[in-house]
């Protein structure tokens, strides 16, 4: 089956010892596409400089985690952004559910983001939390990006109810599926694994997090995602291999920078 990781932070620290070994061994699985997304000013320069010795795929952005720090690094990170290596803005997004940012500061650092990918052409990836049994994360953010002329974007890791799925890909939006799929509270993300069209769905780890069943809870691979596109397949009723065909062709369309 091919495959790819639409979300993998291997620059993170959990892979300091061994990440070329975990990428050697996610190739040998079958992946063929990786994105490595910074999440904050270091991180998106280590993304950089692991995608020009190792040929996976960049990101650089600041994740609403750290979107009180938006203002003292944000040049350096939409400078990065324009580097050939990197093919997507963020990751960023808005998180209300552990809310380590206030909600201004996450709603600034978004704008900044989305204004960056409607200008170089490349997607915006869109972290979107809420606390359990709220949905205000993912209304802003939908504001937001009406807001901003629906420039391109990736809800990663996907949560949230139906509406906003449905809305998301009304906007042109793909959507990436990831481990949290089979959590529980998670229930209905198997019901937008079904609706979405066939051209805008990806498969992601969030490594290290987000461990799929049957993966190490310590430290999650890109290997791994092998679990999660074995279950798109399933929810989708098709064929696991020709899913991955479709897998590949999707990151390559997705993920294309698209000048303006």
């Amino acid at each position: 089956m091919r495959l790819i990781d639409s979300h993998a932070h291997l620059q993170a620290e959990a892979f300091k010892d061994d990440r070329d070994a975990v990428l050697a061994a996610a190739r040998d699985a079958g992946l063929e596409r990786v994105l490595v997304p910074g999440w904050n000013l270091d991180s998106s320069r280590a993304a950089v400089a692991f995608a020009a010795s190792s040929g996976v795929d960049a990101s650089a952005g600041i994740h609403p985690h750290d979107a009180a720090e938006s203002d003292r690094d944000w040049h350096e990170v939409a400078s990065l952004a324009r580097d050939p290596l990197v093919v997507a803005v963020g990751e960023t997004g808005l998180d209300y559910d552990r809310g380590f940012s206030p909600r201004e500061d996450q709603l600034t650092n978004l704008r900044r983001h989305l204004a960056l990918a409607g200008g170089l052409g490349k997607p915006a990836i869109l972290h979107c939390r809420s606390k359990p049994g709220e949905r205000d994360a993912q209304d802003d953010l939908l504001r937001e990006l009406e807001a901003a002329g629906r420039p391109p974007a990736l809800l990663h890791s996907f949560s949230g109810p139906i509406d906003y799925a449905e809305k998301a890909l009304e906007m042109g939006l793909a959507i990436s599926f990831s481990g949290l799929s089979f959590r529980t509270g998670e229930e209905v993300t198997a019901k937008v694994a079904a609706l979405t069209p066939t051209d805008r769905f990806l498969v992601e780890t969030d490594s290290p997090y987000l461990s799929p069943p049957g993966a190490p809870k310590r430290r999650n691979e890109p290997a791994w995602v092998r679990v999660t596109a074995q279950w798109l397949a399933q929810q989708r009723g098709v064929d696991p291999e020709a899913l991955g065909e479709q897998l590949v062709a999707n990151y390559d369309r997705v993920l294309s920078p698209r000048p303006t």
